[in-house]
């Protein structure tokens, strides 16, 4: 699966109010062994919307995240941009949304709030722990939730869950070597495109340094092949980050 997070709010890039989602997400990821492969923060612009679930879609492997625009004011356009880019265009009331948002505000569900049960075709819905508003999911990988954190994040672990995510912690090899990455791109090209790997350089005292890290199936066997040949090479490197 590739994780992708949308996060809808013209108020997070004007400064009004700071993000929760990105580190809430990222953790309950690699608490399972998963990562992101993308995060947007984009405006309340539905074109943008568009454009980016599109994007997304076009990843049969793809599941999404979309915080944020699932409400009933004018700037809310989640739902409709949802129903175009992944369903036929329209818009129904969806029967048990209907019920849980007249439940909670009785005569006050109308006439706007019930506007918020009016979800994409064959949506299913995702419980809502403090107004009983419901978040929706389409095709059991595309999940949209409010922008209120305490609203939000329960949503994202019933997604989880739904999705059978087992807890798993991936490990993580990282050294910080004493040479420059030309030094070691030779030995960089050996690698699996399998593995996930990063080289992060730097300077210390004016010197190079080059922090390499591997994770995936096979790491292990990598970072010990990559340990010998950086002594052969008589480099000095450190466990962990820091060098």
């Amino acid at each position: 699966m590739n994780f992708y997070q949308v996060v809808i709010g013209s108020e997070i890039l004007n400064g009004r109010r700071k993000d929760s989602h990105f580190d809430f997400l990222k953790e309950e990821l690699l608490k399972r062994g998963q990562k992101l492969k993308a995060s947007f923060f984009i405006e309340d612009d539905p074109k943008l919307i568009e454009d980016i679930f599109t994007l997304v879609k076009g990843d049969e492997e793809a599941v999404m995240f979309s915080f944020g625009g699932i409400g009933a004011t004018p700037d809310d356009y989640t739902r409709e941009v949802a129903a175009k880019v992944f369903g036929d265009g329209r818009l129904y009331e969806h029967p048990e949304a209907k019920s849980a948002i007249e439940e909670r505000f009785k005569e006050q569900a109308y006439p706007h709030r019930i506007e918020m049960a009016k979800l994409p075709k064959e949506s299913k819905l995702l419980k809502n722990p403090v107004t009983n508003v419901p978040g929706f999911y389409l095709h059991d990988r595309f999940f949209f939730v409010p922008g209120f954190p305490s609203m939000a994040h329960p949503m994202v672990k019933e997604a989880l869950t739904l999705l059978n995510l087992p807890y798993k912690k991936s490990e993580r090899h990282t050294i910080c070597v004493e040479a420059s990455e030309n030094d070691l791109m030779d030995l960089m090209k050996l690698i699996p495109k399998e593995l996930d790997f990063s080289s992060l350089p730097g300077f210390k005292d004016g010197r190079p340094y080059d922090v390499l890290s591997l994770e995936g199936e096979g790491a292990q066997e990598w970072m010990d092949f990559l340990k010998t040949e950086i002594e052969k090479r008589g480099f000095r490197f450190k466990e962990g980050e820091r060098c």
